[in-house]
């Protein structure tokens, strides 16, 4: 092996320049070039390349975004494209790849890997929806970005006694919303992964009320409805007035934390040993603090569930 392919995919995620530039110093390290890939699998099918090099990489390790930039391609979805992404890495010379992405991303990369072509995954998506690892590139970043957000509207809520919906990113997973609201003391959390009855809140809210509380706060991913919906049928059961915010992809940009810059940096090298090894077709994953590489089919195959007991804290200290 003697060049490695690098690019970053699907949705950006702080932490993913950390990662880039360990993969590239970690590789350089090891005797190895790296060449990126701008935009995605968009770049790889357009051959839209970069050298990258020590010093090409200096200075990003706690910049927000990626400086290889991303890009969702409909085309790599389909079996011509991913023949013709294939062909260009061999007109690069490319040896092996690393993917820095979602599970979308790794689906990708799987295709490739069932070509015969040496790939590795890094997961970065601050959904942290995918299994085989503890905690993927981006979340930890995007949690402290909610609960700034969060905490200031705490204020506003309770100036104004005033019961406040915040809706988080997350897709379909509930992670983000959970961990934002245990972290900000929220009251209610709702979540994709388990229903809620709308009758339900409303009497965990008339209660609260009944008690003196002054304002409340509800954090609701994504995927179990619009802010608005909810909004809606809250107005609709109960009679309450709610205020809504969005946080949308503010929650994806900023710089990385410590916690996903030290983490990046402990993939990207992991990712680099793993090419070393010969363990392609896998991801790498930090799990009980260890950097292990598993099969990349792993990051949606098998379920990551939610934290059950921090669930059921949300209910405890949200009387």
């Amino acid at each position: 092996m003697k060049r490695v392919g690098l690019l970053t995919s699907g949705g950006d995620a702080p932490g993913m320049n950390a990662a880039i530039r360990a993969v590239t110093r970690a590789a350089i390290y090891n005797g190895l070039e790296v060449i990126g890939f701008r935009r995605g699998y968009e770049g790889l099918l357009d051959g839209d390349v970069i050298p990258l090099s020590i010093s090409s990489v200096g200075g990003i390790i706690l910049r927000g975004g990626t400086m290889l930039r991303t890009a969702r391609s409909d085309r790599f979805k389909k079996p011509e494209g991913i023949r013709e992404g294939l062909r260009r890495l061999k007109e690069f010379d490319i040896d092996a790849l690393v993917v820095i992405g979602g599970d979308g991303s790794f689906h990708g990369a799987y295709e490739l890997h069932k070509l015969g072509f040496p790939v590795v995954g890094i997961p970065g998506t601050i959904d942290n929806d995918m299994a085989g690892t503890d905690c993927t590139i981006g979340f930890d970043t995007a949690c402290n970005t909610a609960l700034d957000c969060i905490e200031k509207l705490r204020d506003t809520a309770s100036s104004h006694e005033r019961l406040f919906i915040v809706e988080v990113m997350g897709r379909n997973a509930g992670f983000l919303a959970l961990e934002a609201a245990v972290a900000a003391g929220a009251e209610f959390v709702l979540v994709p992964e388990i229903p809620f009855e709308m009758d339900t809140l409303c009497q965990k809210l008339h209660y609260a009320h009944e008690r003196g509380k002054t304002h409340s706060l509800i954090i609701i991913a994504e995927g179990v409805m619009p802010a608005a919906d909810l909004q809606s049928k809250l107005k609709d059961t109960g009679g309450y007035d709610a205020r809504i915010i969005v946080l949308g992809h503010i929650q994806r940009g900023g710089n990385p934390s410590s916690f996903d810059a030290v983490l990046a940096s402990r993939l990207g090298g992991g990712a680099i040993d793993a090419l070393i090894r010969g363990d392609y077709g896998t991801m790498v994953g930090r799990i009980s603090g260890k950097i292990v590489a598993s099969p990349i089919q792993v990051a949606w195959e098998q379920k990551k569930d939610l934290d059950e007991d921090m669930l059921r804290l949300v209910d405890i200290l949200g009387i």
